[in-house]
């Protein structure tokens, strides 16, 4: 088995903060389980969102730039971050999103596992897929969407390659990850069965200019390893293909590297722990604005600079 054991959180670009909170708290149901700063520039916020205990795997967060351009979709971005929910709850988010204007396109079959694509206030493009896949996953009991139907965590990604055998092989010889074949032009790349949340999904598109980062696209996907030892076994691999990782950097939450695939989607290894309790309450997480310890100096001019964000849920 590979050292990485399913995707631990991916991180994307959006645009007003009050917007961002309002769709993803209020309309999907998700909870906010950290208030934080984005730790390169403090002068925005950086939100996750994720099951009510905050698992890995079950966690999508972003970066608020609200002065950024919107992105463009491209060689070396993600361009769908997919969303599990429950075998049988599609409907209902079908009824749910159409009652709160959100746009969406036709139900599809991927793998049979139904999946409806969905585009978020800011451009950003999902998909809820439908799953019956063992997930660890605690429901909200505050959330707007009944415990039964609420999304169980992150499915999958998916990202346009110019030169797809380049990027598969990293993937496969790197980072051991295994082969789930192609299905529609998509060619699943997974470990530990590339289940729900354990699997990319890769398009050849050659002829596709590169992306660009900015509102409504996605930053980087984080794949989960269970501690710094692992962490650096893996590294070590990266390193040797040319990839130049990064240093393990300390997020506090959890130790994170960072390294550019191929063909240029931003990726991260990240551990387990020590998780979002280490400096919160459970039954209070996301409720105020925390910082590292290495911020805290610096608290009074990064509240300043931050907008009000008001309640993170209503009914």
């Amino acid at each position: 088995m590979t050292e990485i054991t399913g995707i631990h959180h991916i991180t994307a670009i959006c645009g007003d903060a009050r917007q961002n909170l309002e769709f993803y708290s209020r309309v999907l149901g998700m909870r906010l389980v950290k208030k934080s700063v984005n730790q390169d520039d403090p002068t925005t916020y950086h939100l996750f969102y994720a099951d009510a205990d905050g698992h890995p795997g079950t966690d999508l967060t972003f970066f608020p730039f609200q002065s950024s351009p919107p992105g463009r979709l491209g060689i070396g971005l993600g361009v769908e971050i997919a969303l599990a929910i429950r075998t049988g709850t599609l409907e209902y988010w079908q009824a749910r999103l159409s009652e709160h204007g959100v746009e969406m396109a036709a139900i599809e079959t991927r793998r049979g596992d139904r999946a409806l694509p969905v585009v978020d206030p800011h451009g950003q493009h999902l998909a809820l897929v439908e799953t019956s896949d063992a997930r660890a996953f605690t429901p909200w009991r505050e959330s707007s969407v009944p415990a039964d139907k609420q999304i169980v965590g992150l499915h999958a990604v998916r990202a346009w390659e110019r030169d797809l055998p380049l990027t598969a092989t990293f993937l496969t010889n790197v980072l051991g990850f295994s082969d789930y074949g192609e299905e529609g032009g998509w060619h699943r790349y997974g470990v530990d069965g590339g289940g729900s949340g354990k699997h990319i999904e890769l398009r050849e598109q050659p002829n596709v200019p590169r992306g660009m980062w900015g509102v409504g696209t996605m930053h980087h996907v984080a794949w989960r390893v269970a501690d710094v030892e692992t962490e650096l076994a893996v590294r070590a691999r990266i390193d040797a293909a040319h990839r130049r990782p990064t240093d393990v950097i300390d997020r506090f939450w959890f130790k994170s590297v960072y390294f550019l695939e191929p063909g240029g989607v931003l990726f991260e290894l990240a551990t387990e722990g020590p998780g979002f309790a280490v400096d919160e309450d459970p039954a209070h997480l996301g409720e105020q604005l925390v910082l590292p310890p290495w911020l805290e100096a610096q608290r009074s001019a990064i509240e300043a600079a931050l907008p009000p964000l008001g309640a993170a849920h209503r009914p």
